[in-house]
């Protein structure tokens, strides 16, 4: 954690960048909003996570004490955001053969290793929404106290109308289309188009394998409730930032905001913090189109999860980005242009980092970040730092070093990472190879050592390799 910098952010809610002013001083309460976990995430789903770590950790450099708690959404999340379908855990059963507990757990264990590849670094909570019914329960009975709910024949409903505030994330225009009935189609028992269910029955005809019971009967919560829930269960009724996908905004983050500040009388977040859609043929990806690109397909083409990192980071959060296999290339390009001169410098580079034009680079970096997470800004000013005679390869490394603990690619980590001993062993062959002018076999070693991932290249000090 590096010295506190005043960090400017766009706000959802006030649509306007202000500096962050946070409940304790020096610390941020920052909750994100993770997966459903009944299917593969895909690679815009992803998006959203890296802009997130992005400000987990760009939080952290700057000189705050962040803590981060994440949803895991297992139960209530139905397939139309009417509040009818199938719950789509228990539609994940169906489709698998597997339960909704083993759906739920295989895809959140899916969930954690892509994050692990991507360099996301863990969040210090990650909840469910199963392992939290008490307290979702007990904040609609507070909903219920104050004459927010009201009960119909599927379940207990919001009544927006109650909420003066309601839709305020979304802004005038959007809330009006709402309060016309432009979301979802009225139900007969729904007083506003706008209102949602916060407890829903089971169904009569069929018993559900994720109920429990209620003061209302037996049934499972609906999906925005979770969220408010667990976000006050452990960042307090009033934190500081809360992020999510930008197609949040118009009704999960809306409806949280109303259930949490209805409750408890006082404001719920102080920031809100969206990320764009990554697009694919000019269409938003989504699982509900019926195809999505997943991390593994875009190994199985060659290209790794840091490749897709990267290229998340030549693009600002709020700004869409097209997603294509040539913009993926160029991103592998760069990335491996990068991680090759991080490993050459952290193997080469000799003496201390004194040059007195890196506190420069440093300065111009911190506020590239602190300046609502400018990353493209933040990448073009490591490229400048890199460049012949910018600065002395000492202070390049240290420049490296600090950098990448914002921008996540591993550079040094990676660069530090020994070979195996059996690698090590071709690589020895290879240099003994040289050596006897048996150029066959040196080339025959080399070919083995770049299919298990190790490029290597003679230089006049002898041999050096890098890994691709």
């Amino acid at each position: 954690m590096g010295p506190s910098m005043e960090i400017t952010l766009f706000n959802t809610l006030t649509r306007s960048k202000a500096p962050l002013q946070t409940v304790a001083p020096g610390k941020v309460g920052l909750y994100t909003c993770g997966p459903t976990v009944y299917n593969y995430l895909h690679v815009g789903n992803y998006r959203t996570y890296v802009f997130e770590d992005v400000l987990r950790r760009g939080l952290g450099y700057l000189g705050r004490d962040v803590y981060h708690v994440m949803n895991i959404t297992d139960v209530g999340h139905l397939t139309s955001d009417a509040d009818t379908g199938e719950d789509k855990l228990e539609l994940g059963a169906a489709r698998t053969g597997k339960t909704a507990w083993e759906v739920a757990e295989f895809y959140t264990q899916t969930f954690v290793a892509d994050s692990k590849q991507l360099n996301l670094l863990p969040p210090h909570v990650l909840c469910r929404a199963t392992d939290h019914i008490p307290e979702q329960i007990e904040l609609i009975q507070k909903l219920e106290k104050k004459g927010f709910t009201y009960r119909t024949s599927d379940g207990i409903y919001y009544d927006t109308d109650k909420f003066a505030d309601y839709g305020k994330l979304m802004g005038a225009s959007h809330k009006e289309g709402i309060k016309a009935g432009a979301r979802v189609e009225l139900s007969p028992e729904k007083r506003n188009p706008s209102d949602f269910a916060v407890w829903k029955f089971s169904p009569k005809d069929k018993k559900r394998q994720m109920e429990w019971d209620s003061p209302w009967g037996k049934g499972f919560p609906g999906w925005h409730i979770e969220c408010s829930a667990m976000a006050m269960r452990y960042l307090g009724e009033t934190f500081d930032i809360h992020c999510g996908g930008v197609d949040h905004v118009t009704i999960h983050h809306t409806n949280e905001i109303a259930q949490a500040e209805a409750a408890t009388g006082k404001p719920f977040v102080s920031v809100w913090m969206h990320g764009e859609f990554l697009l694919m043929n000019k269409a938003k990806m989504a699982k509900s189109a019926g195809g999505f690109l997943r991390l593994a397909d875009l190994e199985e083409k060659g290209f790794s999860p840091l490749d897709y990192r990267y290229l998340c980071l030549t693009a600002h959060y709020r700004k869409q980005l097209d997603f294509s296999w040539e913009a993926l290339e160029g991103a592998k390009t760069a990335f491996r242009k990068l991680s090759d001169r991080a490993q050459m410098l952290d193997s080469e580079a000799k003496g201390g980092a004194s040059d007195p034009k890196l506190a420069e680079f440093v300065e111009r970096f911190r506020g590239r970040v602190a300046d609502d997470l400018d990353m493209p800004g933040a990448l073009a000013t490591v490229w400048d730092a890199l460049k012949p005679g910018a600065l002395s390869e000492a202070a390049q490394l240290a420049f490296l070093t600090e950098a990448d603990s914002v921008l996540g690619l591993g550079l040094i980590k990676a660069a530090s990472d020994g070979l195996s001993a059996d690698l090590q062993a071709l690589l020895d062959q290879r240099a003994q190879a040289r050596t006897n002018k048996d150029f066959k076999a040196s080339d025959e070693l080399r070919q083995k050592l770049a299919q298990a991932g190790v490029l290597v290249e003679d230089t006049a000090q002898g041999q050096r390799w890098v890994r691709r």
